[in-house]
């Protein structure tokens, strides 16, 4: 909810929320021997998710609609910073100090697969806000109204053809739902949905080959287990 009498007091607010990540880290991990580690991972993982938000609105400013920017490239790279990073990485990274573990090749490789998966999840994500049932995802989906750069439509203007990015240039952005209507039209001629099917089909496997490359067994189940929650999301 918006609050008019808070104004730009809420970016104090933020600060001081953010100043509680190093005095919660402080708190319960001082005396701990990974607690220089946790402080760096967590200073790393939130500058890329600073640096991933500013790419996201400096791709979709808000009022303006400029299509030329939307392609697979700057997807990926919002994708990796703005979401991977802090929601898949992070909570593994963090388990993997805490164990003790210190193989700069087991963070690489466990770190390249949480960003393929995150990459995954947000494609899905992106998928379900158009095409989901609201009672079953939580949300209404707006992605079109808010002008984002999905992953539907980079897909849609990789196969569109002349007619169809011109209406999508004409309808993407605006909040006329019988303008989103004619947005989704063209993803439907486009067949997305299929489209997301075989990707989907083909992140997973190659995921469950790449966990299953890594040789401790208790993190291969702990990584199919977040495959697999994420994968049951839309069946």
């Amino acid at each position: 909810m918006f609050m008019r009498q808070v104004g730009l007091i809420a970016v104090n607010d933020g600060v001081i929320l953010r100043t509680h990540i190093s005095r919660i880290l402080k708190s319960h991990f001082r005396n701990k021997p990974y607690y220089t580690d946790l402080l760096d991972l967590f200073n790393e993982v939130e500058y890329q998710t600073a640096a991933g938000q500013m790419l996201d609105l400096i791709t979709t400013p808000a009022g303006e609609v400029d299509l030329s920017k939307y392609t697979i490239e700057t997807y990926l790279r919002i994708v990796e910073f703005k979401t991977a990073y802090y929601s898949f990485y992070l909570p593994v990274a963090c388990a993997l100090f805490m164990v003790g573990e210190d193989d700069e090749k087991t963070f690489s490789s466990v770190k390249e697969i949480l960003v393929q998966m995150g990459t995954y999840f947000q494609a899905q994500d992106d998928f379900l806000d158009c095409y989901g049932a609201p009672e079953v995802i939580g949300k209404i989906g707006t992605d079109i109204e808010d002008t984002k750069c999905s992953w539907l439509i980079v897909q849609a203007l990789q196969r569109a053809n002349s007619e169809q990015k011109q209406c999508l240039k004409d309808n993407y952005g605006k909040a006329e739902h019988s303008l989103v209507l004619e947005v989704k039209k063209v993803y439907n001629e486009l067949e997305l949905q299929r489209v997301f099917l075989e990707y989907e089909q083909e992140s997973y496997s190659k995921l469950v080959s790449m966990i299953e490359e890594q040789e401790s067994e208790a993190l291969q189940v702990v990584l199919k287990s977040f495959l697999a929650k994420i994968y049951q999301r839309h069946k």
